[in-house]
């Protein structure tokens, strides 16, 4: 079959964000294209020098105008294409991660398939389309996903879109949570095993896919250093940090977070686990301003996983702020030697932007900080160098003296 495609020239900058390895071009990047281009085909990408720099979706309802797919002149992106797409990224999380109950299976740019994010569940598929490229085509690619994983042994009963983010309509898309297939004995929740725990996964209407994985290897890593500690883990979500602390030797743990449905959620996975773990319902800054005025030292061990202060850069000034004034208060309810694990999954903060505002907050209590690791997510959600989009969780342990 012969490989004809459009083709869309773009700006000297452009073609240096490609070189430079970064996936996207923006609207105002395009210098001409060829007509009868339609919002989703694949097509080539050139330079003004006539040299070819690789192919792309294309939306002109985005911003993102072009989202590369490939550097291959000789691809045809067809069944097998997409198939062995799917290959590459199944088999680099089997070489990577020693329990595959729970991962991220594909992780958009970084997986060379933009705008699809798919988190394995046990058994579920829970899936996110945020391109219009990807979703054209998800009635070729979703049914590979369960044909690979079955070929490795994987029995899936169910994919579950979870589409239901403002985004796609950037993308020309609509909003939607439904069932693309499922078995008839599949239900509406399941069970995973992380770090020797069980959780339930509310894939449906759970935040985000359902669960957040990324902090999997850090949450081992905290359940490491909580022998005989006394934890207070704010903003528990699903009681995840805490279950790991108790895990770990923990001799009392504390779960706190502002909404009572997080909590109940965490109490049910700390009965599935047969865990002794008290709760809070509490915002965060007014359960940490209040500890840190009774001077009683009670914790000391404190974990900050808030959500994210920002997702935009017109506002990271506040978040800054917020994450300063966050810290800055756990870092007063906490004794000389005490462990304060911190962590950010707003992009915008990058990492040393982060780490200043938790510096500042260090000056401003008049305490130093140990820095005892720093990480970020784990690796099935792999970090493309030069994609600073794909680097956005940061994680940080110190010791407080």
């Amino acid at each position: 079959m012969a490989r004809i495609l459009k083709k869309v020239y773009v700006t000297k900058k452009a073609e240096e964000t490609i070189k430079n390895a970064h996936p996207w071009v923006y609207s105002g990047e395009i210098a001409k294209k060829d007509e009868g281009i339609n919002n989703g085909d694949i097509i080539d990408v050139y330079s003004l020098k006539d040299s070819f720099l690789g192919s792309a979706f294309y939306n002109d309802n985005s911003k993102i105008i072009l989202r590369m797919i490939s550097r291959n002149a000789n691809d045809k992106f067809d069944r097998d294409f997409f198939k062995r797409r799917i290959e590459y990224a199944i088999n680099y999380r089997m070489m990577i991660m020693n329990n595959m109950d729970a991962v991220r299976l594909i992780y958009g740019e970084a997986d060379e398939l933009p705008g699809l994010t798919v988190d394995k569940f046990h058994d579920i598929l829970s899936v996110q389309i945020l391109s219009l490229g990807i979703d054209k085509r998800r009635d070729m690619i979703l049914p590979l996903l369960k044909e690979v994983l079955e070929e490795r042994n994987f029995k899936i009963k169910g994919i579950y879109l979870r589409n239901d983010v403002d985004i796609r309509l950037k993308e020309g898309l609509i909003e939607e949570k439904k069932w693309f297939l499922k078995d008839d004995d599949v239900k509406d929740e399941v069970i995973i095993e992380e770090n020797n725990l069980k959780y339930y996964v509310d894939f449906i209407n759970g935040q985000k896919t359902g669960y957040f994985l990324d902090q999997k290897n850090n949450r081992l890593i905290v359940s490491m250093i909580s022998k005989d500690k006394t934890v207070l883990d704010c903003c528990t979500h699903t009681g995840s940090f805490a279950m790991n602390a108790k895990m770990g030797g923990a001799k009392r743990v504390v779960a706190s977070d502002i909404s009572s449905k997080a909590l109940m959620d965490a109490k049910r996975n700390f009965l599935l686990n047969n865990l002794e773990i008290e709760t809070i319902e509490s915002d965060v800054f007014d359960l940490l301003e209040k500890i840190s005025k009774e001077k009683k030292k009670e914790f000391d061990m404190i974990i900050l996983d808030p959500p994210p202060f920002t997702k935009s850069r017109k506002t990271i000034d506040k978040a800054l702020k917020g994450y300063e004034e966050l810290n800055y208060l756990a870092m007063k309810a906490l004794p000389r030697g005490g462990i304060l694990v911190s962590a950010s999954c707003s992009h915008f903060a990058t990492k040393d932007l982060f780490l200043k505002a938790i510096h500042k907050a260090s000056i401003k209590a008049d305490v130093k900080l140990k820095q005892v690791i720093s990480l970020g997510a784990s690796p099935d959600h792999p970090v493309l160098i030069g994609v600073d989009e794909t680097e956005y969780l940061k994680f940080f342990i110190f010791q407080v003296f």
